[in-house]
Parts: C-alpha cells; structure tokens; sequence
C-alpha cells in the first residue's frame, strides 16, 4: 500500500505537519497581497514582464518550486529518515516508465486538443511561433517546469497524502483533503480572477484526478508524469495574456476568455477516460478498496512486510 510506505520513516505528526503549514502560510500571505494590491494579478505579471522579460519571469515563477522540491526531498531523507523511493512508491525501484507512459499519453493529448481547437477556432488564435525566443522558453521548461510540478506531487500527493492517510488511518480522507487543497492552492493564479471561483472546480477536479491514481496505482509515477506533461506541453503550445504562465509559445489565445463548458470537459470526461486507460493498462481492480479503505498500524505493516520476506 503507498499510504503505508510512510511506515518506513520516522514519524512523527509534527514532522508531517511543518511543510504543509509552512506552504500554506505562504500562500495564504501571497492572497492577501493580492487582495490588497490595488494592481490586478494579470497586470502585475504584464509589468513584471515588461520589466525584465517573460523569460526571466518565468525563471522567477518556476524556480521557488525548484527549491521546495530540495525541501520536502531533503526533509523526508534527514528528518523523516525515510528513502525517496518509499515517499514515490510502494515498488521496490520507481518505475520510470509509468512516468513516461503517463507523460507522453497527456502530452499527445493536448497536442491534438490543440490542434483541433486552432482547427474549428482559428480567429481565437494568432500563430506566435519565434524561434529563438521559443528554444529558450523550451530549455527553461524542460529544466524547470518537471521540477516544480514533482515538488507539487510529492507535497501533495507524496507527504501530505501519507503523512494524514497515517493520522486518520483510512485512505479517503487523504484523497480528499490534499485535492482541496492542492485546487485552493492555485486560487491565486489570474486564470481564478479572470475566470471566476467556477473554475476551481477544474483544479480540485484534477487534484481529485491524481490522487486517485496516485493511490489506484499505489506510486506517484503516472502523476508525476500527467502533471509534468500537463504544464510543459500546455506552456510550451498556448499562452494568453491571463494565465499564469505568459510565455513565447507557439500559439497565443486571444479570445475573450470565459467560463463555459470547456472548463469542466476535463473533469468530467477525459479524465474518466484516462482512468479507464490506466486501469486496463495497469490492472487496477479494488476500487473502493484503494481508494476508501483502511490504512493498516504501523505493527501490522511490518508484520506483512515480514511475512512476505519469508514467503
């Protein structure tokens, strides 16, 4: 069980607990400030870039999430003495190529949604494509972006989901409680101010998406990959002058953007889909099980894990 790889550390509550509230009391004080600020999010972000270059401020986005990723890696080695394996998944090796099928299943998918959408949509849409500024643009994704979206999965669906799995011993309360979460998180993105707080409804959904992976899979591979897949592609096809990530991609979006059906689309189709696909891939059965049932004692864990060393 992924819960249960926790067991193989030192725990403790309050070593669970620094990091998620330390992250929390920061972006609760990056809302206030934006609720202060007598300047919205997207034009905030425009002077930044004006500024110094959208590079640069992508450089500055990205790299924090960088340094949160040494974060939680460091504290689970030293403070929770507990291998970066177990905190991954509950297979002896972490297998990268869950990362990669993951990873280049969401990757073509979006670039097909793409297409399809500058197909049927072509006024939306101005072709933006600069090659010098994309290669840079691309060699700070592939640098960066895979590290700040494996610090938000190892906090989220890593730390936090073992850390209250093993509190409330049970499976549920994880799943739901880091999905919040990991959707309140991005209230301060300008997509929420543009958009309105329906969109959130996007994010918790796919917090929702990937912790049941994470737990139907028992690893975070499939969502490290997903969630690298999601923000790489995603930044390095289309932009718009409101989301949080403004970059010389190929396309640039500028419709007027709205809340409408497309918004949930995700939630409520491709993200079945996908399970249905990772289930038959990888012989997900249990359902409920996975992803409701208990999280076992500490005692009982090693207690399986000793009698199949002997088996």
């Amino acid at each position: 069980m992924y819960i249960a790889q926790g067991y193989k550390g030192n725990i403790g509550l309050w070593k669970y607990a620094i990091l998620p509230l330390g992250f929390i009391g920061l972006m609760v004080l990056n809302y206030i400030s934006i609720m202060l600020s007598p300047v919205s999010v997207e034009d905030s972000i425009q002077i930044m870039i004006d500024a110094i270059g959208s590079h640069a401020v992508l450089v500055t986005m990205l790299f924090p999430m960088a340094i949160g990723l040494f974060f939680v890696l460091v504290w689970t080695k030293f403070v929770h003495q507990q291998s970066i394996t177990s905190l991954t998944t509950s297979r002896t090796v972490i297998d990268w190529k869950r990362v990669a099928f993951a990873f280049l299943l969401w990757g073509g998918v979006t670039v097909v949604l793409t297409v399809v959408s500058v197909y049927f949509s072509p006024e939306s849409y101005v072709f933006n494509f600069k090659l010098g500024p994309f290669l840079l643009l691309a060699l700070i994704g592939i640098l960066l972006i895979p590290l700040q979206t494996s610090f938000e999965e190892y906090l989220f669906r890593g730390h936090m989901m073992q850390g209250i799995g093993i509190m409330a011993k049970n499976r549920w309360v994880p799943l739901v409680v880091t999905s919040v979460l990991f959707g309140i998180m991005h209230i301060g993105n300008p997509e929420v101010e543009k958009l309105g707080y329906g969109i959130m409804v996007y994010y918790i959904g796919t917090g929702f998406f990937l912790g049941i992976i994470t737990l139907m899979d028992r690893g975070l591979e499939l969502a490290l990959g997903f969630h690298a897949a999601n923000n790489l592609i995603g930044a390095l096809l289309m932009t718009a002058d409101w989301t949080a990530f403004q970059t010389d991609s190929i396309y640039l979006d500028v419709s007027d953007p709205t809340l409408g059906w497309d918004i949930f689309v995700p939630v409520l189709i491709i993200y079945p889909i996908l399970l249905i696909i990772f289930s038959k891939k990888y012989g997900w059965t249990e359902w409920k099980e996975r992803l409701a049932g208990t999280v076992p004692t500490k005692e009982a864990f090693h207690s399986d894990n000793e009698n199949l060393r002997n088996a």
